[in-house]
């Protein structure tokens, strides 16, 4: 399931509990992120076994447009994970709909 930029800024408002990690790469997340946990998607594959006492939280997943992070979102689910959220159109539409301000 996806969320989009609105839910998730109302999530982080409201300081709702959530796993939230960012797949992109070092650079990207140094340029702008949105204060997730930076997991390039080449390391998350070596290091989801960590996430295994999280199968059932949620998670919220992003990346510049959303094509990472829905890789991420489709290998954690076949590895168990059940409320992985996509956001979607990732940083791209964060920007568009709030410019650089951070959550």
């Amino acid at each position: 399931m996806d969320i989009t930029v609105e839910e998730l800024k109302q999530k982080l408002e409201a300081g709702e509990k959530f796993i939230f990690i960012d797949v992109r790469e070092p650079w990207e997340y140094e340029e702008f992120n949105l204060g997730a946990k930076l997991t390039p998607l080449g390391d998350l594959m070596n290091s989801m076994w960590e996430l295994d006492d999280h199968k059932n939280d949620e998670i919220v997943l992003h990346c510049r447009s959303g094509q990472r992070s829905g890789m991420a979102q489709s290998m954690m689910q076949a590895n168990g994970f059940s409320n992985v959220r996509n956001l979607s159109g990732g940083v791209m539409a964060w920007i568009t709909s709030y410019g650089m301000s951070k959550p």
